[in-house]
């Protein structure tokens, strides 16, 4: 019996046995027990290929499947990891150590135990066998309950990821059963053949199957097909998902399959560099002008601008499942934690939350920035923690963000300051939303984007964002804009049939202007966007807006000046805002912003564009900071917002009569009574006097414009997003 190891960067290693390699397992990237039809366990040290026989079986032990006791949980390291099941051909299935020792053998099936999974929290184990039943056992053996029955042998089992839900075969047919009693089972016939193994991963909630049809499927959590490969020359007998689920290993009769590459290529002058590590690699990613390879000891950082001399340290443990880049920093994820570091090697930061899981841990549930680390919670799936990057600290005042559904995606925008730090995220309704990462009491707005977004991606050079969105392919060219003028958002986006690209397609990156898409066949089709508005955003964020317009008046496309017009509103630029709406024929904002201009003092100003961007409370605030309560008092009468208007009147103690003007006259155009119970209270026994009233009205202006003139500039509230 041969057992082939295949390495990243490697060749394939081929161990050699006598008799049938019956089951496998890894304990590390480097350490392999595997047990054979002689009643044997060994253990392969890959480093230094070594083996060592563990323990030798009784005779009547024919080992049939092996799974290692999950080996971290959250941060707190178990020293049950130092355990596995075996299950065997005479209905027991086995609790041995990691030194040989057998713990505990339990009677379990009548018939061959085929498969036995623990749960991903390790507090329960699952067993199926040739009788057709399906246990379910505690952690040390006990029975805790028979899941299922049926007629037929069940060859394989796995756990769903969330430890609820465990799938099944039933001759062609895939079964999914919660371990909640009376709920719903999810039963579908998924081969046209006995199905003989299953895998479940965690990271992706994806489903693999194969089958005596000699074909191996995905399936998707709830049974839709997503992937189905042509009929081999022999059944598929075997199916694994790598932990991080971004790659799958097929087995049948003499053929192991799985898909990898390695290489490195300078698209510049077309040289080719082949870089060569002295253990075999785990991880690799390229970006921001840096390759970072993970090996089962070692990081290697490399800069494009020199490939012979990387820098390179030691890892805590050679299990890297996650690598993530942004400009200044780097964050690995393994089995122990997450760390950034910085290019030169610098360890900066290992955020951490209670229940932590590493292991399941993917791109789409952890997004870095250069200023923020953001994390899916698993145990609640509609938090988002948000970390300091550089010290690993909760941001802001500590709160996590919270959704009102489970999240599925997220990613942070890699440009511009710390304060302006937004996250996009796709819940599982498929609604995309943003929201800003700075959270200091009061509750940020989360506000949706799109709908039926399926991934979604941050450009890598500017603040642009792409998604796939039903039948579309999606660019948000300044997302931004909902928190300006959510009106013409539609105006900023740039749309494109996204039919090309088959069912569940992926994005992989957005670098520049070039959007790379991963189809469910495993091809990259690559989309190029407009360069324009990556370069406009590089003018406004330098403050060059004359060369924004010029450029605008270049291209002479509405999207773009729709783009310059928020932007110019959120960065409090007037005057281009207006030639920008003007392009775009939004007249009633052009005269708006008139008017703006026209206020006597820079409060008002800046009270009015808040306002324009619907921040209503803000503006209140802005201007009863700066003294002006009659100003407050009007916005809320010219929004009709009476209560407010009323409430502040009587607090501060002034134009409580304008106040009660306007509602009447207001009540008066529409021919209705007053039924407010406070403004019949305030009203009892006062006469409306609209000379007096016009007269101080007009004094509050002119005290605003004299007191506008000998004032000082004030600073900005923040209005920038």
């Amino acid at each position: 019996m041969l057992i082939f190891l295949s390495f990243y960067g490697k060749n394939m290693k081929v161990l050699h046995w006598k008799k049938l390699v019956s089951c496998v397992g890894w304990t590390t990237a480097e350490e392999l027990y595997s047990c054979s039809d002689d009643h044997q366990i060994v253990k392969w040290n890959l480093l230094t290929g070594e083996t060592s026989q563990i323990v030798k079986l009784p005779d009547d032990i024919y080992p049939i499947d092996l799974h290692w006791f999950p080996k971290s949980l959250g941060i707190k390291k178990q020293t049950q990891a130092e355990i596995f099941v075996l299950t065997s051909s005479d209905g027991k299935f086995h609790l041995i150590s990691k030194l040989g020792r057998v713990e505990k053998s339990v009677e379990a099936h009548s018939g061959a135990v085929l498969a036995g999974r623990w749960n991903y929290e390790g507090t329960a184990l699952v067993t199926v066998g040739e009788d057709g039943q399906i246990k379910i056992w505690s952690k040390t053996g006990m029975l805790r309950s028979t899941l299922a029955h049926q007629g037929t042998p069940v060859y394989s089992v796995a756990w769903g990821p969330d430890s609820e839900k465990v799938l099944y075969t039933a001759g062609k047919q895939l079964i999914i059963k919660p371990l909640q009693p009376n709920a719903k089972i999810l039963q579908w016939k998924a081969h046209d053949g006995i199905i003989l193994k299953v895998d479940w991963n965690s990271v992706n909630d994806l489903i693999l199957s194969a089958g005596e049809d000699c074909k191996y499927k995905v399936w998707d959590s709830y049974g839709r097909p997503l992937y189905s490969s042509q009929p081999h020359e022999h059944p598929i007998t075997s199916v694994a998902w790598a932990p991080d689920g971004e790659l799958f290993a097929v087995g049948s009769f003499h053929t192991l399959r799985l898909c990898d590459k390695t290489g490195v290529r300078n698209v510049l002058n077309d040289a080719v560099d082949l870089l060569e590590f002295r253990d075999r690699v785990i991880k690799a990613s390229l970006n921001y002008a840096h390759l970072v390879v993970s090996t089962s000891l070692q990081c290697y950082v490399f800069s494009t601008k020199n490939w012979n001399t990387p820098l390179i340290f030691d890892l805590k443990e050679g299990t890297v499942s996650l690598i993530l880049q942004a400009e200044r920093h780097f964050l690995l994820v393994d089995g122990g934690g997450i760390y950034l570091y910085s290019y030169e090697g610098r360890f900066l930061s290992s955020p951490k939350f209670p229940g932590m899981r590493t292991d399941i841990l993917n791109a789409q549930t952890v997004s870095l920035s250069n200023d923020t680390i953001a994390i899916k919670d698993k145990a609640d799936e509609k938090i988002i923690f948000l970390f300091e990057a550089s010290t690993g600290k909760p941001m802001g005042d500590g709160k996590f963000l919270s959704h009102k559904n489970e999240v599925l995606e997220i990613a942070l925008d890699q440009k511009g300051l710390t304060n302006d730090r937004k996250i996009a995220f796709i819940d599982k309704n498929r609604d995309l939303y943003i929201t800003s990462v700075k959270r200091f009491g009061k509750e940020e707005q989360i506000i949706k984007l799109g709908t039926m977004v399926h991934t979604l991606a941050w450009s890598d050079t500017c603040n642009i964002l792409c998604g796939l969105q039903d039948t579309r392919f999606t660019v948000w060219y300044y997302p931004n804009t909902v928190y300006v003028d959510r009106d013409i958002l539609p105006k900023t986006l740039y749309e494109r049939d996204a039919s090309e690209f088959s069912k569940n397609p992926h994005i992989v990156s957005f670098v520049g202007n070039q959007v790379t898409i991963r189809r469910a066949d495993g091809s990259l089709v690559h989309i190029s966007i407009s360069p324009y508005p990556a370069i406009l955003h590089e003018y406004v964020s330098s403050s060059k807006w004359e060369d924004a317009v010029r450029l605008c008046r270049f291209v002479k496309e509405q999207t773009m000046w729709a783009c310059l017009a928020a932007m110019a509103v959120a960065n409090q630029d007037m005057t281009t805002a207006e030639i920008a709406y003007a392009a775009i024929g939004e007249i009633d904002k052009v005269q708006y912003i008139n008017s703006i201009k026209n206020l006597p003092s820079k409060e008002s100003k800046m009270a009015h564009i808040l306002m324009f961007s619907g921040n209503i409370q803000e503006a209140e605030i802005v201007l009863l900071q700066a003294g002006l309560v009659y100003q407050a008092i009007q916005i809320n009468i010219n929004l009709y917002n009476w209560e407010r208007a009323l409430e502040l009147a009587v607090k501060y103690k002034t134009h409580v009569d304008t106040v009660l003007a306007y509602r009447q006259k207001f009540l008066e155009t529409f021919g209705k009574q007053e039924t407010n119970k406070r403004y019949l209270q305030y009203a009892e026994g006062l006469q409306i006097d609209w000379e007096k009233i016009k007269a101080k009205i007009e004094m509050e202006i002119t005290k605003e414009r004299e007191r506008s003139s000998g004032s000082q500039p004030t600073k900005s509230t923040g209005l920038k997003h």
